[in-house]
């Protein structure tokens, strides 16, 4: 086997992440753990998300449906007090509110009615906002990512630069590698932003159908208890 030969063999012939990573200089290598340590994060935020935004769909459909079957709003609650589905926690603000101001005698109407809408605003609001919490990161990393990235690049380009002043050679043998390197970082920050915004996107608007869910229902509770204070 001649020397041409043995060199053709030692080329590799496809690119090796892992290779690249640890080949990469010690400021590339933290920015690539970072983006990878990020993305493992946006992905079980994902699963995570996904599978708790669809129990809380079926337990609201399920919850509304019973309620709405109930004769006395107040056993049913009280059999019924999930603490794990926000529209129990909405109704269970308005009733709580409706049960207060009708202890004594009803002097004004559409103030009770006023507290109410506001018991019930606030409550969707703290589920909404509790439920949308962790799509916060998920934004940042949509963001940020492709940036950070952006600079283990840059960092790895002028540390190519200085390999070609130090060896006095402008051949890209010197400096490839650490192109390479550098551009891999790049990849990596997309390869943890795209999916950070494509899914906060997505369960963005998962969170306002839900958020629109619960609106209708407190809609719904709100003309009932009007109703009531009709008749008194």
């Amino acid at each position: 086997m001649t020397t041409l030969t043995i060199l053709a063999a030692a080329v590799p012939t496809r690119l090796d992440p892992i290779e690249l990573f640890l080949d990469a200089d010690i400021v590339v290598q933290l920015v690539m753990a970072g983006l990878l340590l990020a993305s493992i994060w946006v992905w079980m935020i994902i699963v995570s998300f996904s599978l708790r935004i669809s129990r809380l769909r079926k337990r609201t459909v399920k919850y509304e449906a019973d309620f709405w079957q109930a004769e006395n709003f107040d056993r049913f609650m009280s059999e019924r007090g999930n603490k794990d589905n926000p529209a129990a926690r909405v109704a269970k603000a308005a009733v709580g509110e409706y049960r207060r101001s009708t202890k004594g005698e009803v002097r004004d109407g559409e103030a009770l009615r006023g507290r109410l809408a506001t018991a019930m605003e606030s409550q969707i609001a703290l589920e909404t906002d509790d439920i949308a919490e962790r799509l916060n990161f998920l934004a940042t990393v949509g963001s940020v990512a492709p940036f950070v990235g952006l600079f283990g690049t840059v960092w790895g380009i002028m540390n190519s630069f200085f390999q070609i002043g130090a060896q006095e050679s402008s051949s890209l043998a010197v400096v490839a590698p650490g192109i390479s390197e550098a551009l891999f970082a790049t990849a990596i920050g997309l390869f943890a932003a795209i999916p950070a915004v494509i899914a906060y996107n997505r369960f963005s608007h998962r969170v306002d159908r839900y958020e629109a869910r619960l609106h209708r229902f407190a809609d719904r509770l709100y003309a009932t208890f009007s109703r009531q204070l009709e008749a008194l």
